[in-house]
């Protein structure tokens, strides 16, 4: 992530100094899935636009742009299209849920599907979307259901998107008929999926729809974004009264939270200073928020934020992590946030360059134990065009989560980002962060193993999901 907002916020926790080391050898030797508890959720993640093909809403318009210069919003020139056509393949991806031994699944609903138009319900898919989610279960699947994950219909994009207060009556209209339609099949809700990103990367760097470049409407966005999880929240334990699997809980609401180590490039006070105030604002202000039932956000000169919002504190269940890797920070009065994040050379690096650091994911589950509800890691993967390092980062991030469990920290669910290869945003088809890899020009989109599949099936088994192979 390129650049940050320079926010004054609580600084209630800078960048991580405690940095441990994992050996390899240990990580090699460990029967990953045995050291996690009982009830542990593993399974995949996806999101309705990168995945389902077919949609039109805010990002299918901005992929069809260009920026000033000419070059495409979409790096390789792709455009979503029919994505992995997983809209009509659903029952073939359960079939690849099963063959990993999954007992989970978290995936999106597309709002622009389900409303189309203001006052305009498409039935048919929300039956659909019941129907999956009923699928599921009826697989031993758990579904844990996200209700934005990054798009918006045209109709509230055109209206101002997250910066307009409208938006959080639509948001939370939208959230009542979906816990209507489908709460008796779900009881896991995931209200928002990364505000921190989506405020950034649309509103301040202008990246993604709407392609902003303004600070004040970044933190505007960011607040309202926070604050239609609190009202989804309140909607979704009032009307999802249905506890689908029996085990006392009818609803558990949460929010997915992307985290980054920012650590100091150096020891100078220059370095530890940037990478502190990027961690408050990036890492902190949404947990923050979540704790105290209070949204604090400041831009000097240009906008402050400061107000309680009905509901929020005690609106979350369980906190929702999104880990990938970890950025250098160093103090450059140059960048608008005064400060830019790189990596190394010669750091072991994804197909995208970012920093591998497994360590970084049981730092964060070290550091939200503190907030009293259960985490979940909602998010986790690499891009691997090749897929023969996935398998190793797939067990250094299990292994970070028993490290972690080990401790005490109430770890309840890992879900491996992705369950197949999709449209990775601003990126388009190059990155590959599928389990399984998706045959994009094929007319069936032909789903096949990568050697990471091996992987996770053994952890499915060691936490008792599939049963060992005879000898």
């Amino acid at each position: 992530m390129s650049r940050r907002a320079l926010l004054t916020l609580p600084l209630v926790l800078a960048a991580c100094s405690d940095r441990p080391s994992f050996d390899a050898e240990d990580i090699r030797r460990a029967t990953l899935g045995a050291g996690l508890p009982a009830g542990f959720l593993l399974g995949t993640a996806t999101s309705s636009h990168q995945i389902e093909g077919g949609l039109t809403n805010d990002w299918s318009a901005w992929e069809q742009g260009t920026y000033p210069d000419g070059r495409p919003h979409i790096h390789d020139g792709s455009v979503s299209g029919d994505a992995a056509g997983s809209w009509e393949r659903f029952d073939v991806d359960v079939g690849l849920m099963r063959n990993l031994g999954a007992n989970a699944y978290r995936f999106s609903l597309e709002w622009s599907r389900l409303q189309p138009a203001r006052g305009e319900w498409d039935t048919a898919a929300l039956a659909r979307y019941r129907e999956q989610a009923r699928t599921l279960r009826e697989q031993g699947i758990t579904p844990l259901v996200t209700l934005h994950h990054f798009t918006l219909p045209p109709w509230v994009a055109d209206a101002g998107g997250w910066e307009n207060p409208a938006t959080l009556d639509d948001f939370e209209a939208y959230v009542t008929r979906v816990a209507e339609e489908l709460g008796a099949d779900v009881d896991w809700w995931c209200t928002i999926n990364e505000p921190n990103v989506l405020a950034v990367f649309g509103y301040l760097d202008g990246v993604w729809p709407p392609g902003k470049k303004d600070a004040k409407a970044m933190a505007t966005a960011l607040a309202h974004l926070i604050e239609a999880h609190a009202r989804a929240a309140r909607q979704l334990r009032a009307r999802d009264t249905v506890d689908a699997d029996g085990d006392g809980h009818a609803t558990r609401v949460g929010l997915a939270h992307h985290v980054r180590v920012f650590q100091p490039a150096t020891g100078s006070t220059a370095d530890i200073t940037a990478a502190g105030l990027t961690d408050a604002f990036f890492n902190e202000s949404v947990p923050l928020a979540l704790r105290t039932g209070r949204i604090r956000l400041s831009v000097p000169a240009q906008v402050s934020i400061d107000r309680e919002v009905a509901d929020l504190k005690g609106s979350s269940d369980y906190l929702g992590i999104n880990y990938y890797a970890r950025d250098y920070v160093r103090q450059d009065f140059s960048e608008a946030s005064l400060s830019n994040q790189y990596v190394p050379g010669g750091r072991p690096v994804n197909d995208l360059g970012w920093d591998i650091y497994p360590e970084g994911l049981y730092l964060f589950l070290r550091r939200f134990r503190d907030l009293g509800i259960p985490l979940f890691v909602t998010e986790n993967g690499m891009a691997d065009a090749e897929g023969i390092r996935r398998a190793d980062y797939l067990r250094s991030h299990v292994y970070a989560v028993e490290q972690a469990v080990k401790e005490g920290v109430d770890v309840r669910g890992y879900f491996h980002w992705s369950l197949m290869d999709n449209f990775e945003w601003a990126e388009g088809y190059t990155p590959r962060f599928g389990l399984f890899r998706v045959d994009f020009a094929s007319p069936d989109k032909a789903r096949a193993p990568t050697p990471a599949v091996e992987g996770f099936q053994d952890i499915a088994r060691n936490l008792g999901l599939m049963p060992m192979p005879t000898p």
